[in-house]
């Protein structure tokens, strides 16, 4: 029997998902600044899609990094 997580968007009652809103899109990136997957996040696939979209045009419009400094 599996047991179905509630979506952690939808249970914070966010109705828009914003490109400007730097610390919720930054919840669902990794430490390399990859976009987190659904199986690890359990965001819904409707809301997937919109953090996606939001993330994508933060990188255009220079608000997150696309890749990190990594010094060795």
């Amino acid at each position: 029997m599996s047991t179905k997580k509630a979506c952690p968007i939808d249970a914070a009652w966010i109705k828009v998902i914003d490109y400007k809103d730097t610390v919720l899109l930054k919840n669902y990136l990794t430490k390399f600044n990859k976009i987190v997957p659904r199986y690890y996040s359990w965001v819904s696939l409707k809301n997937q899609k919109k953090l996606a979209k939001a993330i994508k045009i933060a990188r255009y419009m220079a608000i997150l990094p696309y890749v990190l400094n990594i010094k060795n």
